[in-house]
């Protein structure tokens, strides 16, 4: 290889690598120098541990996320198609008929049916703020509350359950 077409790397000091790009051939212009720190910023460290620290407790952070997506989706409706929350609020009452199937088909007692009762009312109360959220806007009037409250009880919940089993 030709040491017109091969880029040289010079040790400077402080620890930063100058790579010279030559120019082509007949033409009179100044060539490239890039500049390239040799260790990480600290925003780009920080960044990094921020990152793996999510990564190692993705599993316990499952309902926050959930409930960011369904943010989202809900400001997305509402700003593409805000009658999808008619639509949305006849299904919000799905989990508590569920409930009510499943208690016909399988009676449960005692915490069993505790647990069903406070899913399903959890479940409900999720889906009809999706629908309120889609229809008037994730940030309207106490949506913003309900949706935190709602975050808490569902992440405070998946931890429970997730340390007894």
């Amino acid at each position: 290889m030709s040491s017109r077409t091969r880029a040289h790397a010079v040790k400077t000091a402080a620890g930063i690598h100058t790579v010279h790009i030559p120019g082509r051939r007949g033409h009179r212009a100044q060539p490239f120098l890039i500049v390239v720190p040799e260790q990480p910023s600290l925003s780009r460290e920080i960044a990094g541990w921020v990152g793996r620290l999510l990564w190692r407790s993705r599993r316990t952070l499952a309902p926050t996320v959930l409930a960011l997506l369904a943010l989202a989706t809900a400001g997305i409706l509402h700003a593409l198609a805000p009658w999808t929350g008619a639509i949305l609020a006849a299904l919000a009452a799905t989990p508590t008929v569920g409930v009510l199937v499943m208690q016909r088909r399988r009676p449960g007692t005692g915490t069993a049916l505790a647990w069903r009762i406070g899913l399903a009312l959890l479940a409900t109360l999720t889906g009809a703020w999706f629908a309120a959220a889609a229809g008037f806007g994730p940030l309207a009037g106490p949506l913003e509350i309900l949706w935190l409250l709602v975050l808490v009880a569902a992440q405070s919940i998946w931890l429970v359950v997730r340390r007894t089993h």
